[in-house]
């Protein structure tokens, strides 16, 4: 036979197609502002953490979220939306993805029985959960990055059909990360009769430094109270949002069995210690030993179970995100054993893995008794349903998958920007396509040497490469005796981005000596030590855009962070009527009338009610207030947002 012999044809039953997906959504978030600070430092004084773990909790926790801009610019009006994407189907499963929100996973469905195997949010709706703030609950999300929820998941991915050397076609999504400045690349393909959704995950780091690297793929799956989570390990690392991480056996701890998430009060990981040797895996399995299975090649070491409790916070956070009737916990995988940690990656370095989803079905009986039967019987169940062997011979097949064929939808063009600029080495299986309207100062920066002037700004970049342009460009700005405001501006940015907050000071203060900006005050805000310079800097900056209500909120926030709730409630009463309804500002002035005393004007805020559109995960300053001024009520359900004991 020829070695030159066309690939052979695909089954029937396995297919790709695009298709209109129809949801209750709210719009897209817009991105407004650059985020200028870091992720805080982690204390590694938890019980039973090893050496490993505490080296991965220091190491890597970056200066400053840049080059993203904060994608906080949404609300909770839903209407009908049709959002692309892309299916993949064989006999037994149907696969869908969305390009368009990060290329998510966002239903999974087992064609024999119907059964979704997926938290398959009914509204998309976005809500303060990630590193930018906006993110959708559902699905299986991608994390790449640093802690937290990527900032590319309210993103487009590019994505491209491909054709595996056996026919069976596969989906390709792509992109570049931009706060490591890691390139990734997802095939998912599912072969005829396969059982299992195939996931091949390759990051890569084109760059000559050490990156550091942290992934996580998050399953949402629907919740009971008999859901049960299996996993090989008898000890976890546990969070609860109050006490440090702590290594603890598990599920039995304290009489109570947190093998079952849908049974617990609180907010809280749990992080599988799975021993060396054992094959990774996690399953979610109902009172029928039914559920959804992931498993995965060695390299993704770490598995994790979240739940969001049973407490009336925990009901209105799912409620939140997903609306009434629609409980869910998340199943996860991850390179390291926690989501605290990150993992040096070489120069030039590339890492790759292969997951796969399916339904596993075990004997119930097994399942919900004891905790080495019930994880045993999952585990030779697993096997059964994909061997091992299996499963490495999928991830030596990803290798051969070669150029896409057919673009089914496009990301954005900081990849091409930097391929540009010869920081980044084009590559026919990844088409990245030409950069797009915001990379054209950029490319201007390039090719003329000057960064054209942009009021707002240009979105921000980092890099060697850019910074070198721009400490060029600033010199020769000096040196002609020019000013330049927005090229010392992006100049401050980069500076930060390195972790060298005094040389972006010095870029700021030089911007701001040939312009006042809203862009450089703020920025010098955010390095003020003390509190009240930091407040004077934001109400100029507020001064100078009235019309934009993310810096009149900063500044509410400057000025509370400085004890000065009467100029608070002063700047809520300038606000055009628009603003002064919006859920951050209501909250400011509530918050700055509970400080000057003026309870019953809380309370009558209260009242009338303040919706946070934006609240962080996390945040108790709703719960709070009402208790400050209703200390003999209980916080009302749409108020109550807290996640563990107070």
């Amino acid at each position: 036979m020829p070695t030159d012999s066309p690939p052979a044809t695909a089954p029937a039953a396995t297919s790709l197609r695009t298709a209109p997906l129809l949801i209750e959504g709210a719009a897209d978030p817009v991105a407004t502002l650059p985020i200028l600070h870091g992720i805080p430092a982690v204390t590694a004084h938890g019980e039973g953490l090893d050496e490993e773990l505490r080296r991965g909790l220091r190491y890597g926790r970056p200066a400053s979220l840049l080059p993203y801009t904060r994608q906080d610019r949404y609300d909770r009006r839903r209407s009908p939306r049709q959002l692309p994407s892309v299916v993949l189907e064989n006999e037994l499963l149907t696969a869908t993805f969305l390009p368009g929100q990060g290329g998510r996973l966002w239903s999974l469905v087992h064609r024999p029985t119907g059964r979704e195997l997926l938290h398959r949010n009914p509204v998309l709706q976005p809500a303060n959960l990630a590193l930018r703030d906006a993110w959708l609950a559902g699905g299986v999300e991608w994390n790449l990055g640093t802690t937290g929820h990527w900032p590319l998941t309210c993103e487009p991915l590019h994505a491209a059909r491909v054709t595996a050397p056996d026919g069976t076609p596969v989906l390709r999504m792509f992109a570049f990360e931009r706060l490591r400045r890691l390139v990734l690349r997802i095939d998912a393909w599912l072969p005829a009769g396969s059982p299992a959704l195939y996931v091949h995950v390759e990051v890569h780091n084109p760059s000559g430094q050490e990156a550091a690297v942290y992934w996580w793929s998050n399953a949402a799956v629907p919740q009971t109270s008999d859901t049960r989570v299996l996993a090989p390990a008898d000890h976890a690392f546990h969070y609860d949002y109050r006490s440090d991480l702590r290594r603890l056996p598990f599920p039995e701890r304290a009489g109570t069995d947190h093998s079952y998430p849908g049974r617990a009060v609180h907010a809280a990981d749990h992080f599988l210690d799975l021993p060396p040797g054992e094959r990774r895996w996690i399953a979610a399995l109902d009172a029928d030993g039914a559920g959804l299975v992931q498993t995965s090649t060695a390299r993704l070491r770490g598995r994790k179970v979240f739940c969001w409790g049973t407490s009336p916070g925990g009901r209105h956070w799912q409620e939140w995100l997903s609306g009434p009737d629609h409980p869910y916990l998340e199943i996860q995988a991850g390179l390291a054993r926690t989501q605290l940690e990150h993992l040096p990656m070489p120069a030039g370095g590339t890492w790759s893995w292969t997951e796969a989803y399916g339904l596993l079905q075990v004997d119930p009986a097994a399942v919900h008794g004891s905790w080495k039967e019930s994880r045993t019987a999952a585990g030779e169940a697993l096997d059964r349903l994909l061997p091992p062997a299996e499963l490495d011979r999928a991830h030596a097949a990803a290798t051969a998958f070669g150029e896409p064929e057919e673009m089914l939808s496009e990301g954005q063009g900081w990849a091409a920007l930097e391929i540009e600029a010869g920081r980044l080495p084009a590559s026919a299986l990844l088409p990245f396509g030409p950069p797009g309207p915001e990379q054209r100062p950029w490319q201007r920066l390039l090719a003329t040497g000057t960064l054209p002037v942009s009021d707002p700004p240009a979105e921000p970049v980092t890099g060697e490469r850019w910074r070198a342009l721009l400490e060029e460009s600033a010199k020769e700005s000096a040196e002609a005796g020019a000013g330049d405001w927005h090229t010392l501006y992006h100049l401050g940015l980069v500076r930060l981005a390195d972790g060298e907050p005094a040389a972006a000071r010095k870029a700021w203060l030089r911007s701001l000596a040939d312009r006042r900006t809203p862009w450089v005050l703020r920025a010098l805000a955010h390095l003020a030590e003390d509190p009240q310079r930091a407040a004077d800097l934001m109400a100029e900056a507020h001064q100078l855009r009235l019309d934009m209500v993310e810096l009149g909120i900063e500044t509410l926030d400057a000025l509370l962070r400085a004890d000065r709730p009467a100029d608070a409630l002063a700047l809520v009463a300038a606000l055009p009527h628009p603003a002064r309804g919006h859920g951050r500002v209501r909250l400011a002035e509530a918050t700055a009338a509970y400080a000057l005393g003026d309870h019953e004007l809380v309370r009558r805020l209260l009242a009338e009610g303040i919706r946070v559109d934006n609240m962080r995960e996390g945040e108790v300053s709703l719960d709070a207030l009402w208790l400050a001024v209703h200390p003999d009520l209980p916080v009302p359900p749409h108020y109550d947002f807290r996640m563990s004991e107070n």
